[in-house]
């Protein structure tokens, strides 16, 4: 090529480069966007076209590294040169109090400031940058080891791919060693735009913003990632070589903006705890109205020696804390409620809102549990209701705003017939109580409501596990009547399903071979995936490794069931209930022909130091989501448990443990944080990512 044309060249995708630089800045760093996404895409592909003819001149920092690069086989383990240990939390003032105390004679009596900024409810992740270069990001993992996830922390717009990043006012060499700690999120904005087109495709809602931006950050794909739209928020500067460093977190942060980092804003310096107080009370205030998700604040000491002379515990910093709000509560007015049919009959009550913003997402809908509730709460249509979310998909009503009850409103009458069907309602008495359940349910085993749910816990990830099976298919194959039973599933042909809307000759090829290869899924998993009444992942583990088939399982008396451990009256006749029917034999008969496996067992190690133990899982695991952990503790032949009793031998206990950390405490039960339960998995032979 011609030295002027390549000089050309050149200036052309730096100039780009530049362009698209900005826009980054201006798009996640500062809020305030001059161009349309497409004229974005179309600046960007405009470089991808020059580098890929003239792919010497690609640098690792171009901006075109953050749509993403090839599909990764695993992401590679590595080890934090310095740990990345839990933060210590409370929820109530006096223990904010009795942290200012602890520091107040750890610091004896020396004057001190603090540091206070917004807790982000994200994932934490490190950056470490060579000579301005950033080389690695990485999750925190366990603590001390985490997830090489560098090609994913690429896509997100406000991390710097070089330093000082565009932008920036540093105009110093830059160090020669970096390594800076903060929280990877989803803005609420987008976290519904996704949850909205993983509803329009079928496909099972992220719970909240976090859970969203953990499993996004799990891909393996980063252009998949890139799509999510992850942002982040620098809040710690762990090393810094080569350069004169801060000598306070204020500094710091100082430090790192003008390098160009995005950090967490507004976050002041407070000479006491009674200052740290008013920007705890400021922040709460605005909470609902920021754009990213937030659970509390953490008060820093603000000197980074003061901190080295405060120093640690096993598992976290003595010279920060984090304090967390409580759920947040709202008001909005009650449209309508509508009654839904579950996979196993019952009716539950669902209230319509008034859409309302509520811990970080448009609300619209909250549960109303069921008939009683309704009657306990006075609640009629029309009503302004009190709702309350934490963490999950649909909140709950917790109370009636009567004093802005207009007239008299007609009561809801329950219905008396399925709202699907038309089949018969009623409850079922609880063999334990010896008296009526709460739950109405529709009494027709047929009901098509109850089927399409069946057959979208029977495909569930705990259950036999069916990818591309999602509700818009489930949905087709039950209305269309191609599936009447989860048996009819495995009679599925390529021809069936292509007729489909929005199926094609591949992704019908992929759900055929899902279901294929479902056939071959353990014991517990089928058992679960039945769907019996009152019999969870964890007894189905157990019914499994009892008795070993299903053919053994379904010919059991109920007093044999009620003889094994943690199964009572209610579930032993259940179950007991579920296989005398004559439509659970002709489905079993049909599954067996199908070629569905009913006897692979998942073997429990004789040795395995977790045997016969019972243990809790308590708080969030940054590790795993806890059914993965659960899953595995059943593997390694433990009793998980979803409460704390004088049984349990064992609480594991993440950030944000409340009510049972008390509890186990009080009892005299051993605890161990996140990074104990790991290596305890690592010795009995469970290596977890």
């Amino acid at each position: 090529m011609p030295i002027k044309k390549l000089e050309e060249t050149k200036r052309k995708i730096r100039s780009l480069r530049e362009k698209l630089e900005r826009h980054n800045v201006l798009y996640y760093v500062e809020a305030r966007p001059e161009i349309t996404d497409r004229e974005y895409d179309r600046l960007m592909q405009e470089l991808i076209g020059f580098e890929k003819a003239f792919p010497e001149l690609l640098t690792p920092d171009s901006p075109s590294q953050r749509v993403g690069g090839a599909p990764l086989k695993e992401f590679k383990t590595i080890e934090h040169k310095i740990p990345m240990l839990s933060l210590e939390n409370t929820y109530s003032r006096k223990e904010l109090e009795e942290f200012d105390a602890r520091v107040r004679k750890g610091l004896g009596g020396e004057p001190f400031s603090y540091f206070v900024e917004e807790k982000i409810d994200g994932v934490s992740i490190t950056l470490v940058y060579q000579d301005g270069l950033l080389k690695l990001g990485a999750t925190r993992g366990d603590g001390r080891y985490g997830d090489d996830i560098t090609e994913n922390i690429k896509t997100l717009g406000s991390i710097p791919l070089r330093l000082p990043g565009p932008g920036s006012s540093w105009k110093e060499p830059v160090p020669a060693l970096l390594e800076v700690r903060g929280e990877a999120y989803i803005s609420k904005e987008q976290f519904e735009k996704i949850n909205r087109e993983k509803a329009r495709a079928g496909e099972e809602l992220f719970k909240n913003p976090r859970n969203a931006c953990a499993g996004s950050l799990k891909l393996l794909d980063p252009k998949l990632v890139a799509a999510r739209r992850l942002d982040a928020l620098i809040h710690g500067l762990v090393r810094c070589e080569g350069i004169d460093s801060p000598q306070s977190q204020s500094g710091a942060m100082e430090f790192l903006k003008q390098l160009g980092f995005k950090v967490i804003p507004d976050a002041p310096k407070c000479k006491n705890m009674s200052e740290a107080f008013g920007v705890i009370d400021g922040v709460e205030k605005k909470r609902a109205k920021l754009q990213y998700e937030i659970d509390g604040v953490v008060v820093k000491v603000d000197s980074l020696e003061d901190q080295k002379t405060l120093g640690k515990t096993s598992k976290s910093p003595r010279w920060m804390i984090a304090y967390k709000y409580p759920a947040e509560q709202t008001e909005t007015v009650l449209k309508s409620i509508e009654v839904q049919v579950g996979r196993t009959g019952v009716l539950t009550p669902v209230a319509i809102l008034e859409p309302v913003q509520l811990a970080g997402t448009t609300v619209s809908r909250a549960s109303l549990h069921n008939q009683d509730e309704i009657e306990r709460l006075d609640v009629r249509v029309g009503d302004h209701v009190f709702i309350e979310k934490s963490g999950e998909i649909i909140p709950q009503v917790l109370s009636v705003n009567l004093e802005k009850r207009e007239g008299r409103p007609a009561k809801f009458v329950f219905p008396e017939k399925c709202p699907v069907c038309g089949g018969p309602v009623g409850k079922e008495k609880d063999p334990e109580k010896e008296e009526e359940e709460v739950a109405v349910r529709c009494l027709n085993s047929l009901c098509p409501a109850q089927l399409k749910r069946l057959l979208k816990h029977f495909a569930g990830r705990e259950a036999m596990d069916i990818e591309n099976l999602g509700v818009a298919i489930i949905d087709q194959l039950v209305d269309k009547g191609i599936v009447k039973d989860l048996a009819d599933l495995y009679a599925l042909k390529i021809t069936d399903v292509e007729a489909l809307e929005r199926m094609g000759e591949k992704s019908a090829n992929n759900l055929i071979e899902g279901i294929g290869q479902s056939k071959k899924r353990p014991l517990s998993r089928l058992i679960f995936g039945l769907g019996i009444r009152d019999v969870g992942v964890h007894t189905a583990f157990i019914l499994a490794e009892k008795f070993g088939s299903l053919g053994k399982l379904s010919g059991t008396a109920k007093e044999d069931l009620e003889g094994i451990r943690e199964i009572g009256p209610k579930t032993a006749d259940s179950i007991v209930r579920f296989f005398g029917q004559a439509a659970t034999r002709k489905l079993l008969k049909k599954l067996e022909t199908a070629g569905v496996k009913t006897d692979l067992v998942e073997k429990v190690a004789a040795d395995s130091p977790f045997r016969g133990k019972t243990i809790v899982l308590t708080g969030t695991l940054e590790s795993m989501e806890r059914p993965a952990a659960e899953a595995l503790l059943r593997k390694l032949g433990a009793h998980p448990s979803g409460s704390v009793s004088k049984k349990t031998n064992i609480l594991v206990a993440g950030p944000g443990a409340g009510s049972k950390l008390a509890k186990a405490r009080e009892l005299g039960i051993p605890v161990w944080d996140e990074n104990r339960f790991l290596s305890e998995l690592a010795k009995a032979g469970v290596k977890v990512n």
